[in-house]
């Protein structure tokens, strides 16, 4: 059994969903985070009394129970690719039902080798038709790299990318157009073999030259199901490490990413103009 499965399957009961959502706030806190987006599946556990409601509500009272001034945290759920066209318009809804608890937005994941995506363009749809923002995994892997899913993908008018692997050029001439926002993990691409070749290699080194905002991002598999601090350990601290080491980027390219970054966000124009401020008080600090 893959090891996100394992740990995922520990998560039976809400005092194991609160204790590992605090502790990947923790985490986050921790290693400096100012901003966080943390992701989630919505679960049904039939055994406990669980329903998918009252685990986003529970992983929701753990944020805001977590809250303070240096770190605001949000929720994007997240849509398995193998899952159902209901299914996916069940978890839009609820989305909707919990944006003023602080859910900002939905996310396509799952297995990258399974699953028509087409069915999904309608609860998407409802998605950005209700405010949310559309995060979507893109061209992961060959099997989810083709011309007519990434075309599809592209039909969601999604406001930000994750991995962007396998792409053609005419796709990522379309990217750069529109300028998405690109969420890029180098450690999780590098380790879990999802590139050919090291650090040096990873396609950050063409993004970065391009318009599109770029998240240099992790995630944890204590709350979520991919790219994982845990897992990979690999904090989001030393993704922007391995990103200037490894592309010779000094402290203001580094300022200049996070800078264009802000405003693929979720969070909002207030957030944004939170972040904005933080970042020139400490580009102000190294002058």
């Amino acid at each position: 059994m893959p090891p996100g499965k394992v740990d995922y399957s520990l998560k039976t009961d809400l005092e194991s969903i609160r204790y590992s959502t605090k502790r990947v706030l923790q985490d986050f806190q921790g290693d400096g985070v100012k901003y966080l987006e943390l992701r989630t599946t919505p679960r049904e556990i039939q055994e406990q009394g669980i329903s998918k409601e009252l685990y986003v509500s529970t992983v929701l009272d753990v944020i805001d129970d977590f809250k303070n001034e240096a770190m605001s945290t949000y929720l994007i759920l997240s849509i398995d690719r193998t899952k159902s066209a209901a299914e996916a318009e069940i978890l839009v809804d609820l989305a909707i039902k919990f944006k003023d608890r602080g859910v900002v937005g939905v996310e396509l994941g799952g297995n990258p080798s399974k699953g028509d995506v087409s069915i999904f363009k309608g609860a998407f749809s409802k998605a950005k038709q209700n405010g949310l923002g559309v995060t979507l995994h893109f061209a992961e892997v060959e099997f989810s790299s083709s011309p007519k899913e990434l075309t599809t993908l592209l039909s969601f008018q999604p406001d930000r990318l994750g991995h962007v692997i396998n792409v053609p050029d005419d796709i990522k001439e379309e990217i750069s157009r529109r300028k998405i926002g690109l969420e890029l993990c180098l450690s999780c691409n590098v380790h879990a073999k999802l590139i050919t070749g090291d650090y040096p290699d990873h396609h950050f080194g063409y993004w970065r030259h391009k318009d599109c905002p770029i998240i240099l991002c992790v995630a944890d598999m204590r709350t979520l199901q991919t790219d994982d601090v845990g897992f990979f350990c690999s904090p989001v601290s030393d993704e922007y490490l391995l990103a200037a080491t490894n592309f010779n980027l000094d402290q203001s390219a580094l300022l200049n990413i996070c800078r264009k970054g802000v405003d693929s966000i979720f969070g909002g124009p207030r957030e944004k103009e939170r972040l904005y401020s933080l970042i020139d008080k400490f580009e102000d600090k190294l002058q």
